[in-house]
């Protein structure tokens, strides 16, 4: 089925109007007008208002949701030129035409297709993140840091390992680390 709505007399070019009309002709209703919108020329701010007039007919008369709507034509025909006259050089006038558009938006109803990811690719997982809720630690026991330590020395890498071999104790070990840091912050 198809809606149409006229605006007749309107002041902005012709040529400037079809400029703009080339660029959303075919797309549909709902897209175009939101593009118009944000487009600085003046003939799209005359376009948009005869495009949403014609969604408006559609909806009001014909019961179509603008989302079903699709622009089949758009028309800018030449209207009457209002004539003026300005001075120039040597006593002599020059004609000043300026020129009015009629602007004819047809639309036509059509069902839009569902959003199909192409080659039926799924969306890939989310990571999912477990965040271990922190609680305050009671004070650890004599028997609790004993057990504690044998579990840090079973998994300490093998250089601190040789280094208790040899007769080093973990002492001299912490010393050596504590004046290894003071080294690197000084």
């Amino acid at each position: 089925m198809e809606v149409r709505a006229v605006a007749k007399y309107v002041r902005v070019q012709p040529r400037k109007v079809r400029i703009v009309a080339d660029m959303v002709n075919g797309k549909t209703a709902e897209f175009a007008a939101a593009k118009l919108r944000f487009h600085p020329s003046k003939g799209a701010g005359a376009l948009r208002k005869v495009l949403v007039s014609a969604m408006a007919n559609a909806a009001e008369n014909n019961g179509i949701s603008s989302g079903a709507l699709r622009i089949r034509s758009i028309s800018i025909d030449e209207g009457p030129r209002i004539k003026r006259f300005t001075q120039k050089a040597m006593g002599r006038g020059a004609a000043i035409l300026k020129k009015t558009s009629h602007i004819t938006v047809v639309l036509e109803d059509f069902e839009p297709k569902a959003d199909q990811k192409p080659h039926g690719t799924k969306a890939k997982a989310r990571p999912k993140f477990d965040v271990a809720k922190k609680t305050k630690a009671a004070p650890k026991k004599e028997e609790e840091v004993a057990v504690a330590e044998t579990e840090a020395a079973a998994e300490a890498p093998a250089e601190v390992e040789a280094a208790v071999e040899a007769g080093a104790t973990e002492e001299t070990t912490e010393v050596t680390e504590e004046t290894k840091t003071e080294e690197v912050e000084g």
